[in-house]
């Protein structure tokens, strides 16, 4: 965690989950950190916490990312602030359980717009100073959801590739410039994502914990990885996934994701 220590990092969904978690850590090695969510009083609580026991330079800036505008409110924030971004971690995602046809059409549009469009507004905007600077280092939090098809949640997998894809090129791209960028593919987190999506705790049930996702998406960040999928279980399965045909893959995960009468909507 050292890499980023007396180092500015924008994190992005920052009040609770994966965010929370990343945050602790960064601020365990050090790192200056400007915390973004829409929840203003769980940002405060969370800068209070790593001010008292990490003695941390934290500044917070609640925003809805769903809202257009909101991303270059953010990077404004920090220009204003005189902040030079070295690390900025795209965390801030949610999704949609259930039949694409009885979901709310705005409920998709706000969905593409954080899981996506923030994220390449956000990653424009500060990767110019990085690569000015030649320093500096991106994560974007994808899913193993971006590996496959994944039906009922199947526009929150479509933007997770997005996300996946994205990352890894852009790597390529930037690494002549001494920038690092890396996917980070978590599985089922214990977080608030499956409240939030409306998805059954039996698709959680073998859930990794959040501050163990986040310190493998650190780890291999700083180790100049371009994506990594945490937890061993999960890494087989999304390359075994690999060998066999799409639509067997489209199939069995709509035969598990199914919703039942003992699914909440």
């Amino acid at each position: 965690m050292n890499r980023w220590k007396n180092r500015w990092a924008v994190i992005t969904g920052a009040s609770a989950g994966i965010g929370w978690a990343l945050a602790e850590q960064l601020a365990v090695g050090g790192a200056k950190l400007v915390l973004t969510a829409r929840r203003r009083d769980r940002l405060d609580q969370l800068a209070e916490k790593l001010g008292a026991d990490h003695h941390a330079t934290v500044e917070v800036f609640p925003v809805d990312l769903a809202k257009p505008g909101a991303a270059a409110e953010l990077v404004a924030f920090t220009h204003g602030k005189g902040i030079e971004v070295d690390l900025l971690i795209n965390n801030a995602g949610f999704g949609a359980y259930g039949e694409f046809h009885k979901r709310s059409l705005d409920r998709f549009r706000d969905m593409v717009q954080v899981n996506v469009s923030a994220v390449v507004e956000l990653t424009h905007r500060y990767l110019a100073g990085m690569i000015e600077r030649r320093c500096g280092d991106i994560m974007i939090v994808a899913s193993t959801a971006a590996f496959q098809p994944v039906p009922y949640i199947s526009c929150y997998a479509a933007t997770k590739g997005f996300d996946l894809l994205f990352a890894e090129g852009l790597a390529e791209e930037v690494r002549r410039y001494g920038i690092r960028v890396l996917a980070l593919c978590p599985g089922p987190t214990d977080t608030e994502f499956s409240a939030v999506a409306g998805e059954s705790q039996r698709h959680f049930r073998f859930a990794e914990k959040a501050d163990k996702v986040a310190r493998t998406g650190l780890e291999a960040l700083s180790a100049g990885k371009t994506y990594v999928v945490s937890g061993w279980l999960n890494y087989l399965q999304v390359h075994a996934e690999r060998l066999a045909p799409r639509p067997f893959i489209a199939r069995s995960a709509a035969a598990v994701l199914s919703p039942s009468d003992h699914d909440d909507q």
